[in-house]
């Protein structure tokens, strides 16, 4: 096997393309990274990006955007993720951590554990969703339109409002104003419900080749419970399916069943766990 590096998301994607696509929601995370890589390489200061090829097939793919997590996909052949823990441990790779679907992300993990000598610790369970056909709530007061720069103060605010509710305790994350202006900027964006005022809010953005990913979704706590965040989803996907792409996908938190519950109610299915560690 060999660890081949790439400087660039083009050449990565041709390369990690023949494993990714064989299962596009699971790696939605991946390509929507190397989207915004694309768009906005600003964006991310300095990554990396890694394939494992086997007699020249690429057999598992692998990124990192310092600070944060490395992200592994599902490898064509398991013992690529042995051997490219080895290759990074051999070459000084710091990791603060990993994240990916299971089982890949846990088995992973034990390898850079036996060899690291650290531990892990489980940030955050997720599942990742993905929906083709929606079925919309009961009739919901209000109506979805999309943000613009006039609304950027409001989802500034709200966007540190999640990140406090919802990152886990340690976990590196991106200032809420440049994460903001990149989504104003790009081919994603946000959607709000407005219900005399705005009520909710949501982000979309990390394209793949047929798909889009939704969030963040917020909603204020004293306007929680009216079902504004489902009808919000439910309308955005629907437009963003009808815009042409095939899915839409989106992350949730295991450990809230009200958001797990609100989003399959809307037709999203699960496709996947997934899991966010530490090493420490």
């Amino acid at each position: 096997m060999e660890l081949i590096a790439h400087e660039r998301a083009q050449s990565f994607l041709e390369a990690a393309g023949p494993v990714l696509l064989g299962d596009e929601a699971r790696h939605n995370l991946m390509f929507g990274i190397c989207s915004t890589l694309t768009e906005d390489p600003d964006a991310y200061p300095t990554f990396r990006l890694w394939t494992v090829a086997s007699d020249g097939e690429t057999v598992l793919a692998m990124l990192m955007t310092p600070p944060f997590n490395l992200l592994v996909g599902q490898p064509a052949d398991p013992a690529a993720l042995q051997f490219a823990a080895t290759r990074l441990m051999e070459q000084s790779i710091v990791l603060p951590g990993v994240t990916g679907a299971l089982p890949e992300v846990d088995a992973f993990a034990e390898c850079w554990q036996r060899l690291s000598g650290t531990s892990r610790r489980l940030r955050m369970a997720q599942g990742i969703y993905a929906v083709r056909t929606v079925r919309l709530p009961p009739a919901v007061e209000g109506g979805m339109r999309f943000a613009n720069t006039d609304d950027r103060a409001l989802i500034v605010e709200w966007f540190e409002a999640f990140a406090a509710e919802s990152l886990p305790e340690g976990a590196a994350h991106h200032e809420a104003e440049d994460v903001v202006d990149r989504r104003l900027r790009s081919s994603g964006g946000f959607a709000l419900w407005e219900d005399r005022e705005i009520v909710s809010l949501s982000g979309f953005g990390g394209q793949t080749p047929h798909g889009i990913r939704i969030g963040p979704v917020y909603t204020p706590p004293p306007l929680r419970r009216r079902g504004y965040a489902s009808a919000l989803v439910a309308h955005l996907s629907q437009h963003l399916l009808g815009g042409g792409r095939d899915y839409c996908f989106l992350y949730t938190d295991l450990g809230n069943p009200t958001s797990n519950r609100i989003y399959m109610d809307v037709g999203y299915e699960l496709v996947c766990e997934s899991a966010d560690y530490a090493f420490e």
